[in-house]
């Protein structure tokens, strides 16, 4: 495991970071479109946070730093989530899910909407866990890369399997081994983020698309297509699109896909490289079609007709949100439960119905079917066996590499 030391971030992290908070996934939607946007103060708070060098390094870099387990005598857990990343009753002010759990166990969860976007939310955490100390939470949700990095500082504890029989028999085969947490020892997905091409069938007239390469090189769109600003995504998918894995690609693999979207960009393919703000540009038709993430999608389709999606045969890159058990944490027992808990059909269909993300959870099915029959059948939400073959997802990156990539695709879409 590696030892902490604060983070110093080139001017292309940087950047990349502000997009980000700006629009892209620090901004990605929940429940609606309007969800606001991480930018301002906020991403400078964030911004220091990392680049700032008063934080000692970890003394111990060996996970499952676990306080004394208090989960018997209280009967409680902390849980810091997402905002508009949980079920919701018709009042707005209370969670069936949540309160289903609480009435069978006994357990009250403590349920916070404290994480706007990654790099702000470590920055809050990051003291106490530095420090070794406790965090005040028991459960905390972070996307693939930042859950990467806790695991690899040792600064989450190791999950007990017998606590999680539900969640050990039901996840999902695309979410069951991650490069950097293989065999989810330390952590387990709340929900699956899909990259996929999205278009509108009325701004097309007629000009078909199936890969990114039609929307690369087809004349008839031109400047007409996005792209997104998170490298994953793009990079991803154009790797897809060039036959190549992007789990295992290698750093003249990443020129190659750079190179191809240079091409794009030079011949004016592109109309620009977007967040989560394409939503307005797509249903305009301003932008006949362009990278998009399921989530919106689902919603997109749902209001306007004209909106549909193709997942390219090449694939389709997913990454996912994950519940962790910070060091130190009091209730770690009270933690696994819940986390077992969403593994369970019901309470994950009553989940996946209101929040329309990728479900990580096998079965839910028949359950989701007695809510909502379209969720039930939209492969975005419950993807197909098919579609989870053809997902896809980026290789960790060291900090060189990272440093190095971001460079180059800061270059590529002028950020």
């Amino acid at each position: 495991m590696e030892q902490y030391e604060p983070d110093r971030l080139s001017p292309a992290q940087v950047a990349a970071m502000r997009r980000s908070f700006r629009n892209g996934r620090a901004a990605l939607t929940r429940r609606s479109l309007l969800r606001a946007s991480a930018g301002g103060a906020l991403a400078a708070g964030g911004l220091a946070a990392l680049t700032g060098c008063g934080i000692p390094p970890a003394g111990n870099t060996e996970g499952g730093v676990s306080a004394e387990d208090h989960s018997k005598e209280e009967k409680t857990v902390n849980f810091s989530n997402w905002t508009e990343y949980m079920d919701v009753d018709e009042s707005g002010s209370k969670h069936p899910t949540l309160e289903a759990f609480t009435k069978r166990t006994g357990i009250k969860v403590k349920y916070t909407e404290d994480i706007n976007d990654n790099t702000e939310f470590f920055g809050k955490i990051k003291p106490q866990l530095a420090a070794g100390q406790d965090t005040g939470r028991d459960i905390i949700v972070l996307t693939d890369w930042l859950a990467a990095r806790l695991i690899r500082l040792g600064w989450v504890q190791k999950l007990d399997p017998a606590n999680l029989p539900n969640a050990f028999a039901n996840l999902s085969a695309q979410f069951r081994s991650p490069d950097w947490d293989p065999g989810r020892a330390y952590s387990y997905p709340w929900q699956g983020i899909s990259t996929v091409i999205a278009f509108n069938k009325k701004a097309l007239d007629g000009v078909e698309v199936k890969t990114l390469s039609d929307l690369l090189d087809n004349p008839k769109l031109k400047g007409r297509v996005g792209l997104l600003t998170e490298m994953r995504d793009t990079v991803g998918m154009t790797l897809l699109d060039m036959d190549k894995d992007p789990g295992k690609f290698t750093a003249d693999d990443y020129d190659a896909a750079i190179a191809r979207l240079q091409k794009a960009v030079d011949k004016s393919q592109i109309r620009r490289f977007t967040g989560n703000d394409y939503t307005s540009d797509l249903t305009k038709g301003d932008l006949a079609a362009c990278l998009a993430w399921a989530g919106d999608v689902v919603q997109l389709k749902a209001d306007n007709p004209d909106i549909d999606f193709v997942i390219p045969d090449s694939g389709y890159m997913t990454s996912s949100d994950n519940m962790l058990i910070p060091n130190k944490a009091r209730h770690k027992t009270n933690a696994e439960r819940l986390i077992d808990y969403y593994f369970e059909p019901r309470p994950a269909a009553q989940l996946a119905a209101y929040i329309n993300f990728v479900c990580p959870v096998d079965g839910v099915k028949a359950e989701l079917e007695k809510i909502d029959k379209d969720a039930a059948n939209n492969p975005l939400i419950i993807p197909d066996k098919a579609m989870q073959a053809k997902s896809r997802a980026f290789r960790s990156l060291s900090s060189k590499e990272e440093t190095a990539f971001e460079e180059k695709f800061a270059k590529l879409t002028g950020a």
